[in-house]
């Protein structure tokens, strides 16, 4: 199920689906049946246009701001019992490098927020979380580990899940470890909506703490690859939130 999920989410984010479109359009651009030849300029011309509106500055600014928007940065001291979990994202592992430096820049901005937030509290203890994708030998929250050690959390105040593949896991993986004791949540702000929604499921108190903010309003005809990657990344929670409302309707259906 989750690697369908992976597969499925890809074939609607905007770079895989234009070119999906384009090898269409490439197939039937010489065909001599009408109907056939129609669809493959229909692909083209969809290919060309999800891709300059995925890439346009402030259609990218609306699709994370909307999601970002939702939560906002956390200063709030944290009273009586201080637990704080830090979601996973991702890491290269490089002989050589710090535990810091091998993290994506998603996995940092979630880790530096996190230890931000720890020292918000007394005696707090910080969750990491991740696996190793199946292509590398140590798990992300490892590493993530090794990294807040390095930032300065004492090694007997962390706690690591190195077994979740995505959020709902991870959820799961709290909920055992926590119960419904109140907690601080730290992740991406486009991830924080759909990350909320899944811990508030199952019956927990997250408290939201959202960092790695994308959004960011330019001028109307800048188009690059950074407005296509924030766009990318924010249809990807949208479906995402999909995914958990059809799924949690199938199971109360039934």
């Amino acid at each position: 199920m989750f690697w369908l999920k992976k597969i499925l989410s890809q074939l609607v984010m905007p770079i895989p689906l234009s070119i999906m479109l384009l090898v269409i359009a490439a197939v039937l651009w010489r065909t001599k049946r009408t109907r056939l030849l129609q669809f493959g300029r229909t692909a083209l011309v969809a290919a060309i246009a999800l891709l300059v509106l995925t890439s346009q500055a402030q259609v990218s600014y609306y699709l994370a701001d909307s999601l970002e928007s939702q939560y906002h940065v956390n200063h709030q001291p944290i009273t009586g019992a201080c637990v704080v979990m830090v979601l996973g994202s991702g890491n290269r592992e490089q002989q050589g490098h710090t535990a810091v430096q091998q993290l994506s820049s998603t996995a940092l901005a979630r880790l530096t927020e996190g230890v931000r937030q720890f020292s918000l509290g007394q005696h707090c203890t910080l969750v990491v979380s991740g696996w190793s994708g199946g292509n590398q030998p140590t798990a992300h929250a490892t590493i993530m580990a090794q990294a807040a050690q390095e930032l300065g959390i004492p090694k007997k105040s962390i706690t690591v899940f190195n077994q979740p593949k995505d959020t709902i896991e991870e959820a799961n993986a709290l909920k055992q470890f926590l119960g419904t004791q109140p907690f601080r949540l730290v992740t991406s702000a486009t991830h924080m909506p759909r990350s909320m929604r899944i811990f508030n499921a199952l019956g927990m108190q997250p408290q939201a703490a959202p960092t790695d903010f994308i959004a960011n309003s330019s001028d109307w005809w800048r188009l690059n690859a950074d407005n296509l990657l924030d766009s990318q990344r924010a249809i990807h929670e949208y479906v995402g939130i999909l995914w958990f409302w059809v799924k949690d309707l199938l199971v109360n259906n039934h």
